[in-house]
């Protein structure tokens, strides 16, 4: 949504001479970009631990 309203911010930021406003824009992007990979990482290590597992509670 951010990524898309992003013109926008921008033209209202050249409007009103604001330069501060861009800067609250990329850093909503940034941390959203940022929430999206440590999740991403967080599934793939929760994944790996649940076939870990269910592979040692096969094991005698």
């Amino acid at each position: 949504m951010y990524v898309v309203a992003s013109p926008l911010v921008y033209m209202i930021a050249e409007w009103d001479d604001a330069p501060g406003l861009m800067l609250i824009d990329m850093v909503i992007i940034g941390a959203s970009i940022v929430i999206a990979v440590f999740s991403a990482v967080l599934q793939r290590l929760l994944k790996e631990a649940i076939d870990i597992k269910s592979e040692n509670d096969l094991t005698v």
